[in-house]
């Protein structure tokens, strides 16, 4: 169950043939746990791909073109309130699709978009599908679960475009980070009692998940990230936590990187602080609130060019004046941060985190999204209503994390000991040329 800004709680399906035709499947849900079903949408359209992405690293370009949109309602309250929506803000054309009055027809399908027709009343769903316009395919290995069982399980999973944290920005936002991975009907990660739920529905029979345990929010120990993350703006990065409950301190690593594999290391920060009691978020059923407050930093360049940036900065605002050296860490606290790198201490940020157990009862931390726009969540308007990538805890982390844990992880790597990034388009060509799948 994926949580959107706003927040929005939703499961996604999509299915592509090979001559680009697509079908997608979004399923709309009143809770965190994607079990009471609002509205669901059925988007068809065309996609083109095109050219490796200049901007996002590891990325191909594509062109998408919706040719219908559909919405079936799960319950007469859902119809009034997309009613409402349409009718308040949409345009000529769009007022009488579906009246306030209306009763509630379960099972019928309304028509919100047409290529033909030369409608769309999507706007006021805040509805787009930019996130077409940015794909990754990965293809990693994901060792046997039995003791007995020797080798490994090929997983694929599609990375499409983020959705920008601000609504009003949605419409014409192009990505240049990604969603949480879909991952493959035929080959995705096992266990996943979600998977074939998903797969298996459509916009007249919405999935309805399991349910999850909800956990209280104990932060005290080490979460380190699963894999190599892409944030807008073009930033590769992995993120290593340490938190000390019994004062409420915390130290945290971002390791940054100019590539999305996070093979060549750009420069490190490390941050720590204090933190607030969590508080139960009344906007994000099922987060929790809380305040960080950052109060120390240190930065550690790790390339020529960042070397060369610190040390071009303004004397006085990032560290000591042309000392920056390659591999060197150095305090930016007597310099209340570093402006070149767009860090300020002290500094308050006003956050939203959970914690869930995965399919294999690994407890995983989710941390408030950052905005889009590069900001930071710097009062309390600003917190998140989604999240980033989980982390997972280090004491239920396999080997496969092991190189985290010694601060020096350089990417994960493939059964052949490559890259587990697959270049694109051929092998996303192939994939739904020869597959026919769907993914959730």
């Amino acid at each position: 169950c994926e949580v959107r800004p706003g927040p929005e709680f939703l499961a996604r399906s999509y299915l592509f043939y090979a001559n680009r035709l697509f079908k997608a499947y979004q399923f709309y849900y009143r809770d965190p746990s994607c079990r009471q079903p609002a509205y669901s949408l059925v988007i068809k359209g065309k996609l083109r791909l095109r050219q490796p992405s200049w901007i996002t690293r590891g990325a191909t370009e594509a062109d998408y073109h919706l040719h219908k949109v559909g919405i079936v309602f799960h319950s007469q309250k859902a119809m009034r309130e997309v009613a409402s929506w349409i009718n308040q803000s949409s345009g000529a054309g769009c007022g009488g699709v579906l009246p306030p009055g209306r009763a509630w027809a379960p099972g019928a399908l309304y028509e919100l978009l047409s290529a033909k027709g030369q409608r769309d009343c999507t706007a006021a769903l805040g509805f787009a599908m930019h996130e077409l316009s940015l794909v990754r395919v990965e293809t990693r290995y994901q060792p046997l679960a039995q003791p007995q069982q020797s080798g490994s399980r090929r997983v694929e999973e599609l990375y499409l475009g983020d959705i920008h944290t601000e609504w009003v920005e949605r419409l014409h936002y192009r990505p240049t980070g990604y969603q949480r991975p879909m991952q493959s009907a035929v080959h995705h990660v096992h266990p996943c009692p979600a998977c074939g739920i998903i797969y298996r529905a459509d916009e007249h029979h919405p999935p309805i998940l399991p349910v999850r345990a909800q956990l209280p929010m104990q932060l005290s120990g080490s979460w380190v990230s699963t894999h190599c993350e892409v944030r807008p703006a073009v930033l590769f990065l992995t993120r290593y936590f340490i938190f000390h409950g019994n004062n409420h301190t915390w130290e945290g690593y971002y390791y940054h990187y100019s590539d999305p594999l996070c093979k060549q290391p750009t420069f490190t920060i490390y941050a720590s602080g204090h933190y607030t009691q969590g508080i139960p978020s009344s906007k994000v059923r099922g987060g929790t609130e809380l305040a960080f407050k950052v109060t120390q930093a240190r930065v550690t360049p790790m390339d020529q060019v960042t070397v060369t940036m610190l040390n071009s900065s303004e004397p006085g605002s990032c560290g000591l004046t042309s000392s920056w050296r390659a591999g060197v860490e150095q305090d930016i606290t007597p310099t209340n941060g570093c402006l070149a790198l767009g860090i300020k201490l002290p500094h308050t940020e006003y956050e939203l985190f959970k914690t869930e157990q995965d399919t294999e009862e690994r407890s995983l931390l989710y941390i408030g999204e950052r905005p889009t726009d590069g900001s930071s969540p710097d009062s309390p308007a600003k917190r998140p209503t989604s999240y980033q990538a989980p982390l997972i805890q280090c004491a239920g982390a396999s080997e496969e994390f092991s190189n985290y844990l010694s601060l020096k992880h350089v990417g994960k790597k493939g059964a052949n000991g490559s890259g587990a990034l697959k270049p694109l388009p051929v092998a996303f060509l192939l994939f739904i040329a020869l597959l026919f799948l769907r993914w959730d």
